[in-house]
């Protein structure tokens, strides 16, 4: 797999299942260990160096169940020095969540909002996002989409793994198709409209039969 991506854009890493998406944007996360080839995040091997420099939202919830939406924004302010704990707290406020509401009472959907909270209110350099608006209601994505374009350090990539292409085509700037761990294709999403006449739903459609 040879793939480059660039500051300022939100990217979409799109594939059918097992195509490697998520294992991909563990690699860049520093949570695997490549068994051949090289993969770098500002120029640096994944792992204790850009812990900084990456801001991960795993597909699974993994928050204690015993804490208070409160209590882990004042965790990741402790533990991130880039954490913007105001942000966070507008977020939840916005989201309706109580700030004292315990994580074992939230619906999966609202645990999956405020993980998404905690990964937007820091001032990375790369957002690795899986499946982030995959356990929330219809109603909710758009303001989730909203939360990702608003809130990302604008010199900063956002790599978004989905397979909810329809809700998540209208904020990105760039795809990459995945299959069988191979890049199939690398585009900017105006260039798949002006070569293939179709937004890119369809054209992953299209290409995938499905």
């Amino acid at each position: 797999m040879d793939l480059s991506l660039y500051p300022g854009r939100i990217i979409g890493l799109l594939g059918p299942n097992g195509s490697g998406k998520s294992t991909l944007i563990k690699l860049a996360a520093g949570l695997l260990t490549p068994t051949s080839g090289e993969i770098f995040v500002a120029g640096k091997a994944p792992g204790a160096a850009t812990k900084s420099l990456v801001s991960y939202l795993p597909e699974r919830t993994y928050l204690p169940d015993w804490m208070t939406a409160q209590q882990v924004i004042d965790f990741f302010a402790d533990f991130y020095a880039d954490f913007d704990a105001q942000a966070a707290g507008d977020m939840l406020h916005r989201l309706n969540i109580l700030p004292g509401t315990k994580l074992k009472t939230m619906s999966k959907g609202t645990k999956e909002k405020v993980q998404l909270i905690l990964v937007m209110s820091r001032r990375a350099q790369l957002y690795l996002l899986d499946e982030p608006i995959g356990g929330v209601d219809p109603a909710a994505r758009d303001y989730i989409l909203q939360t990702i374009l608003t809130n990302y350090n604008p010199e900063a990539a956002v790599v978004i793994s989905t397979h909810l292409i329809g809700d998540v085509e209208k904020v990105l700037d760039q795809v990459v198709m995945l299959q069988n761990g191979q890049v199939m294709l690398c585009a900017t999403v105006d260039d798949i409209r002006a070569e293939h006449g179709c937004g890119v739903d369809t054209f992953f459609r299209e290409v995938f039969k499905c």
